[in-house]
């Protein structure tokens, strides 16, 4: 006891001096996050600093290179830290900080008098202060799940005018009173902008050990709600866990609530989100009956040698802005990268294979083979790059993939097939390659950036917003995302959206007239909303059968509400499917695509564009570390695959998955298709796979039209999902261990009885017992049961 005493005392006197030498958080209340790769540039709490007397530190656990900027949740500017010429830190940074790291790490961020930052990376020695536990047992009794009629009726989205049961239980007396508090979401551009409205505060009316409100949610949007409680010991928010959704700012997967104090700043409260949508929206009946094919024209399949990008030939595809393209020798060549001493020059995205529409008419029957029934194209109008979102002439096929009329023969071609075919391209840019700005002059004079000069008089001249008082050509205007070669459009211009949309001829109906089955659309969320609504107005008038897909990565609730898009390509499905095939728990996996059924209106749950490879993330084979090992990596890919086919939404193979084409960030997810006249060696068994599993997704219309259930089951390895279509049921079930498992799950009434289940793969039926079925699963392999 005396010794404890003394030891005390010593503490006690050593803390005056101590604490004289802390120093008050230099960024005041703000939460600085660790955003980058290892965490989708997302603001997650395991990886947001602790300020600790005279500096911020962070636990981080990482392998290899990263590359991360420092930032609050916002993006706030003076918020955000990128890195300098040093590598440290900085306000004015545009570059990534980037650190190579081998396990566990502190990081230390301290800052100078003069506000300069600096940045250490050393063996983890930080020891964090550990959260106050919640000890009040009536709130910690407190219940509510927002997938369980029994809390919360009706389930998921719902039309304008619905109205909701909200019902929380607990220990009463100890739980005293529930408030639903309901407010209405705002958010803006790539989630720079997030906030909640107040929209109503209900007292809960106690009934026994339950509190019970009704709200009526009559008009569409995406909405926020939580619960206030009260008990003796103080004040709460029942509210959304804290699972990470993949790309999306906003935590929480919904289902079971989690406790915690109310916070002195409502904007850490994690809202439930409940989508309300228009209650005619329709998306086009066929969306869910889609298998599509995604190509990058240009290497995909060269059918016209005589229209191929030549350096120093004179014609349009042969130059690259203001110098020569480069041209590949051979077709099976990696893609040039610059400055890695591949032999290119320094420009990016200049390099050309040759491919073309004339090669995508050859393949059609090949697409058709596959069980492909609509193909995706990225741009395919006039534009300077390999890529094609720099349009210089948006009602032009670019001359190195063909004519108008090779696009016009293409639908025709593909329709005769069964096969819609979906454009691509950006109302959000141009290229600074283009009539419409003309920077570099290759065009007659009109543009409104003549070689590098404003010119008020160019019929474009109100597309731009240009800052005069600049000097610097490259200051007077403003490149997408502060790419120079892509300068943003002024979507709120007149005559840029007659141009767009609203002209009988313009984009969007021009391309629709000559066989378009719909569009995608690029970069979607730095458009403004009211910009889609009224091109989705038009668009639909033209042809309502059209289908809209948007390019967004984050849960795009927004879109969906009747008034914008049909679609989305699915990233978070994407990066869920990818990572539990490569072995990540399947309860993780199950809860971001649970998200996405709760949140989402089952019409475009339906008609997702379900990736797993892409031409702006690595492909399949390089997640699954094809470097090390091929096979295994083709048997996750395999997986993967079966997982894409037997999912609600429309699978998409990126061109080339299905015969192995592997390759990580741009531009080597763009390599050419390896056909074996050109000398390639496509993977013949895979593709074989990849075409027995489309064909089991056509042969079985539950996989395609089937409601899906909740989970039967979700461990660290297994998930056990069950679809209905009338009498037909189908369970799905996977296995991403490298070893067989077995698990037993209840089976939903209808099935309790069934004598059998057959294996739609052709394996022997399995015979349930007492509402129970006990299955066995293989190593990286999975299940399709029907009845």
């Amino acid at each position: 006891m005396l010794k404890t005493t003394a030891l005390l005392a010593a503490l006690l006197s050593l803390a005056p001096a101590y604490a004289a030498d802390c120093k008050p958080a230099p960024l005041g209340s703000a939460t600085i996050y660790l955003r980058g790769g290892l965490n989708n540039w997302s603001a997650a709490d395991e990886h947001a600093f602790e300020y600790r007397c005279d500096a911020y530190f962070l636990n981080l656990k990482a392998t290899g290179a990263q590359e991360f900027k420092l930032a609050d949740e916002d993006w706030s500017p003076a918020l955000t830290f990128g890195g300098d010429a040093d590598g440290q830190p900085t306000r004015t940074g545009t570059g990534n900080l980037k650190r190579e790291f081998s396990g566990e790490h502190t990081l230390r961020l301290a800052f100078a008098p003069d506000g300069s930052a600096r940045l250490k990376v050393g063996p983890k020695t930080f020891n964090p202060t550990p959260p106050q536990p919640i000890t009040d047992r009536a709130a910690l009794g407190a219940r509510f799940d927002s997938r369980s009629v029994a809390f919360k009726a009706p389930f998921g989205a719902q039309p304008a005018g619905t109205e909701m049961a909200f019902t929380v239980t607990g220990d009463r007396p100890g739980l005293k009173r529930a408030t639903l508090v309901i407010e209405r979401r705002h958010l803006s551009g790539n989630q720079e902008q997030l906030s909640y409205e107040p929209v109503a505060r209900i007292t809960m009316a106690a009934q026994g050990s339950a509190f019970k409100a009704i709200h009526v949610f009559t008009d569409t949007g995406v909405y926020g709600y939580w619960f206030e409680i009260e008990t003796d010991q103080g004040v709460y928010a029942l509210q959304n866990n804290k699972d990470t959704i993949y790309w999306t700012r906003e935590k929480g997967s919904m289902g079971a609530a989690s406790i915690e104090r109310l916070p002195s700043n409502m904007n850490r409260v994690r809202r439930y989100r409940q989508t309300i949508h228009a209650p005619g929206f329709e998306v086009p009946t066929w969306a869910k009956d889609v298998v599509y094919y995604y190509v990058f024209p240009e290497r995909f399949r060269n059918g016209d040698k005589a229209n191929d990008p030549r350096p120093g030939g004179g014609r349009p595809q042969d130059r690259y802005q203001d110098r020569d393209v480069e041209r590949h020798a051979t077709w099976n060549e990696k893609p040039f990268k610059p400055n890695t001493g591949d032999g290119s020059d320094a420009l990016f995205n200049n390099d050309f294979f040759g491919g073309d529409l004339a090669g995508l008419i050859d393949k059609l029957d090949y697409i058709k083979s596959l069980g492909a029934n609509a193909l995706y194209l990225t741009p395919v109008f006039r534009a300077p790059s390999n890529h094609k979102y720099d349009a210089a002439d948006y009602k032009q096929i670019d001359p190195a993939f063909g004519t108008n009329a090779d696009f016009e023969r293409l639908c025709a071609e593909a329709a005769k097939r069964g096969i819609r075919v979906i454009p691509d391209t950006s109302l959000n840019h141009v290229g600074a390659d283009s009539p419409y700005f003309n920077r570099f002059n290759n065009f007659p004079a009109g543009g409104a950036f003549d070689g590098g000069k404003i010119n008020a008089a160019s019929p474009y001249a109100t597309w731009f917003k240009f800052k005069t008082d600049e000097t610097d050509p490259d200051n007077q205007f403003q490149g997408w995302v502060g790419v120079k070669d892509l300068p943003e459009l002024d979507k709120n211009a007149p005559s840029w959206r007659a141009y767009a949309y609203r002209d009988a001829d313009s984009v969007t109906n021009y391309w629709l007239d000559r066989g378009a089955a719909g569009w995608r659309m690029d970069v979607a969320p730095w458009v403004p909303d009211d910009f889609w609504r009224e091109w989705r107005t038009a668009l639909k008038a033209r042809k309502p059968d059209a289908l809209t897909v948007a390019e967004t990565w984050f849960d795009a609730s927004k879109y969906f509400l009747g008034d914008m898009f049909d679609s989305t390509m699915n990233y978070i499905f994407r990066n869920a499917v990818l990572d539990y095939a490569a072995g990540k728990s399947a309860r993780q996996m199950a809860a971001n695509l649970e998200l996405l059924r709760e949140a989402y209106p089952p019409q475009a749950f339906s008609a997702l564009m379900n990736l797993l490879s892409t031409h702006d993330q690595p492909r399949a084979l390089h997640h699954f570390d094809e470097d090390a090992d091929l096979a295994l990596a083709k048997r996750r890919l395999r997986l993967a695959v079966f997982f894409q086919m037997t999912y609600p939404g429309a699978p998409t193979i990126y061109y080339g998955d299905e015969v192995g084409v592997g390759g990580g960030d741009d531009p080597f997810n763009r390599a050419p298709y390896p056909w074996a006249d050109e000398g390639g060696t496509p993977d013949e068994t895979l593709l074989a796979d990849f075409k027995r599993l489309t064909k089991l997704r056509h042969d079985l219309p539950v996989l395609r039209h089937g409601t899906l259930r909740a989970p039967l089951h979700a461990d660290d390895h297994v998930l056990v999902l069950a679809r209905q279509d009338g009498h037909t049921w189908a369970l799905t079930a996977t296995n991403n261990s490298l070893k067989p498992r077995t698990v037993s799950v209840r089976l939903p009434a209808s099935l309790a009885d069934a004598p059998q289940l057959a294996d739609a793969l052709g394996g022997p039926a399995w015979r349930p017992r007492a509402g129970r079925l006990t299955l066995t699963l293989q190593a990286l392999s999975g299940l399709v049961l029907t009845r």
